[in-house]
């Protein structure tokens, strides 16, 4: 009994021992697994910036505003003038391309876009770079409609953060329900494509230097 009580002892012993070595080179390969996966998205993180589309159009008194004339417009050369974006350069439109909003800032509102194009976007009223003021009377009535729901009578959406694939119709006028859902229609939904096709070389996106700052946030 003696012996088989030593031996029982010494069985335990062992197992105890296996078992805490296991227990530790786990902890020590579950650390160093996070420090490899943590030093490689350290090493490999390049901060893009912000980058993505929205569409949209514009009607008063069923016409639809074209927004023809280079002031409309943000050249690619400006794009790479400054790593910080510009009034101009948190959301606008390129190469003539009048339905699709390039949004290079943070919380860039669809009133910061309007008042780059020269538009002033209120709750019942628009006014153009003209200065001619489109209000609400009798019959005409400032329609919102964005991603498929009605806004009108709700508010003024200038505060809204403009969000990536977007699409906002402003319609100014006495739109029957079948013409602005005609007109919402209309709008191209190019917003992913563009998202996924490189835009002009100098103009992919603000604060692309990734700072060891960068870096350490993108860890937490």
């Amino acid at each position: 009994m003696s012996n088989l009580h030593q031996y029982s002892v010494r069985a335990g012993a062992w197992i105890r021992t296996c078992a805490g070595l296991w227990y530790f080179w786990l902890i020590i390969g579950i650390v160093v697994g996070a420090f490899v996966v943590l030093g490689v998205r350290f090493v490999t993180y390049k901060n893009e910036g912000v980058h993505y589309h929205a569409n949209f159009a514009l009607y008063i008194n069923g016409q639809r505003e074209m927004f023809k004339g280079s002031q409309y417009y943000e050249e690619d050369t400006m794009c790479s003038q400054s790593t910080a974006p510009t009034p101009m350069e948190r959301a606008h439109m390129h190469d003539d391309v009048n339905t699709v909003i390039h949004v290079e800032g943070e919380a860039a509102t669809w009133g910061d876009f309007f008042l780059n194009l020269g538009w002033y976007l209120g709750p019942t009223f628009l006014q153009g770079p003209d200065g001619v003021m489109h209000a609400e009377d009798a019959t005409s009535k400032l329609h919102i409609i964005l991603n498929g729901n009605d806004y009108t009578d709700l508010g003024s959406i200038a505060d809204r953060v403009i969000k990536d694939q977007d699409k906002l119709l402003v319609s100014y006028g006495d739109a029957s329900a079948q013409t602005l859902q005609q007109e919402y229609t209309a709008i191209p939904s190019t917003a992913h494509h563009y998202d996924v096709t490189p835009d002009p070389a100098s103009c992919s996106g603000h604060g692309t230097t990734t700072t060891m700052r960068d870096r350490f946030m993108h860890l937490l």
